[in-house]
């Protein structure tokens, strides 16, 4: 399967020059696209708030998505890289025409999975530096660790234990998804702990 996506950030801006340049690039090419996916959003927002989101979920092994530029996925770095990450671990191949990007079974993917794997150590050992100095000084300042006294409900149990991480990692602007991920919980339940004592603590 082959897919066109095309994402605008407002109303104001129109899909049809990305889908004539999608549409051009299938025509020399020998393409055809089997499904278009079309949104109207900005690129800050994560992909599983978008259409995209859907998408690569779905996507299989040899499908192929074709965009007018990589930004057009995303508008960070590492949002780009853990879509193409995804799509790498799926074997699906992202094409894009204006920087012509190719994502597939060949050495330009082997290099950028080699570089997605090293991002990804570097930003764990940041975030576990600064961690472990966020939690030193908690410490310093004498703010009490540990597991929550009597009373408490069942999330209060479960997220506790991380209670300054969660703070700390939302505090830099990691997602609640990926916290939840790293504490192996719903995202549901971080976020209602974190509103219901975290940011209440701190006045957030």
């Amino acid at each position: 399967m082959t897919y066109g996506y095309i994402r605008v950030s407002s109303d104001k801006q129109t899909v049809e020059n990305q889908r004539f340049e999608i549409e051009k690039f299938c025509e020399r090419n020998d393409l055809h696209i089997d499904g278009w996916i079309e949104e109207t959003i900005s690129g800050t927002k994560n992909y599983d708030k978008r259409k995209l989101g859907p998408l690569l979920k779905k996507v299989k092994k040899d499908d192929l998505i074709i965009c007018s530029e990589i930004s057009r996925l995303g508008r960070s770095l590492f949002m780009i890289m853990e879509i193409l990450s995804i799509c790498m671990k799926k074997e699906c191949k992202v094409w894009t025409i204006k920087d012509n990007y190719r994502l597939g079974d060949d050495i330009q993917a082997k290099v950028l999975a080699f570089a997605f794997g090293l991002s990804a150590e570097i930003e764990r050992n940041l975030i576990s530096m600064r961690t472990k100095e966020a939690l030193a000084r908690l410490k310093a300042e004498g703010r009490k660790l540990g597991r929550p006294e009597g009373g408490a409900d069942e999330e209060s149990y479960k997220c506790f234990p991380y209670k300054d991480k969660i703070w700390i990692w939302k505090d830099s602007g990691m997602s609640f998804r990926r916290i939840a991920n790293r504490l192996h919980m719903s995202r549901n339940t971080v976020i209602r702990y974190y509103k219901k004592y975290i940011a209440e603590e701190n006045d957030l």
